[in-house]
């Protein structure tokens, strides 16, 4: 009896907990999916403003005196100490003289040639008159201010064929470019400053014997200088004379302005790059200076400076068109170091003002813009 009893409830409890389960089955089955809500990026945007921006080129390089000038020697003899000491830093005037060589010799030789050209003439005057009385006077009177210490003047024109042929054959034309080639010669031991400048470089010291060719200084300007600089040949339709250009010093706490005066007509098949010459004149500048270049080399029309690391495929950007990421083609014009100009989008169009990781065309997003 109790064995039945018990066998009763188990079945029970059986069909109760089937019941249960299957309730429970039921529920579930019916119970609605919640939707997940979709993922909205937030984003910040700048608007298009296209305008003309100024291209700018920037390069460096160490600048050089523009009116510079080796000395040489082109006679020989001893050195001679003068005014002021051949020294490197020593400045001097247009005109004042830079070298002496010893030149008593070659002064007396000239001297004797030119005494000598006067008693040629003395001795055809008789002759000339005779013959060519009309042309006596002019000879008189070249004769009255002939100075053997003074260079030459001009011989007097002849009147005619006959008197050019008879002077010839007194020799007076070939002793007289003789002697005026020994002025020249004689011109030559002394060096004068061609303008008013410094000497940087000198490579002798009074008493020292001079030879022909020899390297005697550097003597230049100090007051106009050319920064010589490398422009990439892609860059060269942005190049033109004339156009003006910042320099700065290293630290860019000093700057100059300069101007383009050559462009070289050749590119350099190694850098692939165009010689550039800029002009730059102002204080505190000195031979061999390191300057950074900012030559603005042309203005471009309607365009729009960005990140570069915004561009996509170098060549697209992404814009926000009401709720949606799109991917529009533009025209990079030029790029600079970190920002890059661009060309092709309509004024008001947005666009992304940073990068934001897993963009994608047609990426829902939110403006936040302020």
């Amino acid at each position: 009896m109790i064995r039945k009893i018990i066998v009763g409830i188990l079945a029970l409890l059986l069909i109760v907990a089937s019941f249960m389960l299957f309730n429970s089955l039921k529920e579930k089955k019916n119970r609605v999916k919640p939707i997940k809500p979709k993922k909205v990026t937030q984003v910040i945007t700048v608007e298009v403003s296209n305008q003309d921006i100024p291209v700018h080129i920037k390069t460096s390089g160490n600048i050089t005196a523009k009116n510079r000038m080796d000395l040489f020697a082109e006679v020989n003899g001893l050195f001679l100490s003068s005014s002021k000491p051949f020294k490197a830093g020593t400045y001097y005037e247009k005109g004042e003289e830079l070298i002496r060589i010893e030149s008593r010799q070659q002064l007396l030789n000239l001297k004797a040639q030119r005494s000598s050209l006067f008693n040629q003439i003395v001795q055809m005057l008789p002759d000339l008159k005779f013959d060519y009385p009309e042309s006596a006077p002019k000879w008189e009177e070249y004769m009255r201010t002939y100075d053997v210490e003074k260079n030459l003047s001009s011989l007097p024109k002849p009147v005619n064929e006959k008197e050019k042929l008879f002077i010839a054959s007194r020799n007076i034309i070939t002793t007289y470019y003789n002697i005026k080639n020994l002025e020249e010669q004689y011109e030559k031991y002394v060096i004068r400053a061609p303008y008013s400048g410094i000497l940087i470089e000198s490579s002798i010291d009074p008493g020292t014997t001079i030879r022909i060719g020899q390297k005697l200084g550097e003597f230049i300007s100090p007051y106009s200088y050319e920064l010589e600089v490398a422009v990439n040949s892609e860059l060269g339709e942005y190049l033109a004379y004339g156009k003006t250009v910042e320099l700065f010093n290293s630290d860019r706490s000093k700057k100059w302005v300069g101007k383009v005066k050559r462009i070289n007509a050749t590119v350099d098949p190694s850098t692939q790059t165009i010689p550039v010459y800029v002009e730059v004149r102002g204080k505190n500048l000195k031979e061999g200076m390191y300057l950074e270049a900012d030559l603005k080399a042309k203005d471009e029309r309607e365009v729009f400076e960005i990140d570069r690391k915004l561009l996509v495929n170098n060549n697209q950007i992404y814009t926000v068109t009401d709720t949606l990421l799109t991917l529009a083609e533009v025209e990079p014009v030029f790029f600079k170091d970190k920002t890059v100009l661009i060309r092709g989008l309509q004024n008001g169009t947005k666009i992304l003002a940073n990068n934001i990781p897993g963009a994608h065309e047609n990426m829902i997003v939110k403006d936040i813009t302020k």
